[in-house]
């Protein structure tokens, strides 16, 4: 009789452990960063922008308007909602200078670049 509830009981730990590796392997990883340790950018284009975060880390940010000032902007500022920790769209707002001001551009999709894709860009999209 004990062994019968022995094996009962790790055939249900064997499936709860089961059920939390694959909800882990379902849930996206999260890669954030602090908006302090940005130093770099390009723009690939009016709606996109490529940082360079610390040594080796490039993220691309998706911007909700297009800014016509981003390619000949020599700097850029980075508004950061809540606290200085970056990990999705709704965490910041590009700050962009313009002729009229500065324009703030809220940030739709936040996404690290592997190293792979890193290494693929061409050299005026590198940050």
């Amino acid at each position: 009789m004990k062994s019968r509830h022995l094996i009962s009981a790790a055939l249900a730990a064997a499936a709860l452990a089961g059920a939390s590796a694959a909800s882990a392997a379902t849930t996206p990883e999260r890669d954030c960063f602090y908006s302090r340790n940005v130093n770099g950018f390009s723009a690939v284009d009016d709606s996109t922008i490529n940082l360079r975060v610390g040594v080796r880390d490039v993220y691309q940010l998706n911007l909700f308007q297009p800014s016509h000032d981003l390619d000949f902007a020599l700097g850029i500022g980075l508004e950061s909602r809540g606290s200085t920790f970056i990990c999705s769209g709704l965490d910041a707002t590009l700050i962009v200078p313009s002729t009229i001001g500065p324009q703030r551009y809220p940030v739709t999709s936040i996404r690290k670049l592997s190293a792979n894709e890193v290494a693929a860009l061409p050299k005026k999209q590198r940050p």
